[in-house]
């Protein structure tokens, strides 16, 4: 899978089926060794209005499938999903 492929999936949680955000404009954290360490999802504005939705970062561990339209993770294998301000 190319990077650029990631783009515009939904990101659904595993346990009770929430939506996490949409996989648009994602950066991945990398280290030297080229592993994947987490996705980083930007904040912005909450459609066009003056709400501002956090940015979120997501351990690259608590994926568990990568299909067509959507991102299925596991938050309970992490305590480190946090919000990005």
């Amino acid at each position: 899978m190319r990077f650029s492929e990631l783009g515009g999936k939904e990101i659904v949680d595993l346990n009770n089926g929430s939506r996490m955000g949409t996989a648009g404009q994602t950066d991945l954290v990398i280290d030297t060794e080229g592993k994947i360490h987490s996705m980083l999802l930007p904040g912005g504005s909450f459609f066009g209005f003056n709400r501002k939705k956090e940015g979120m970062m997501i351990p690259w561990n608590t994926i568990r499938t990568i299909g067509s339209e959507m991102i299925i993770i596991d938050i309970k294998l992490s305590n480190s999903i946090s919000e990005l301000e």
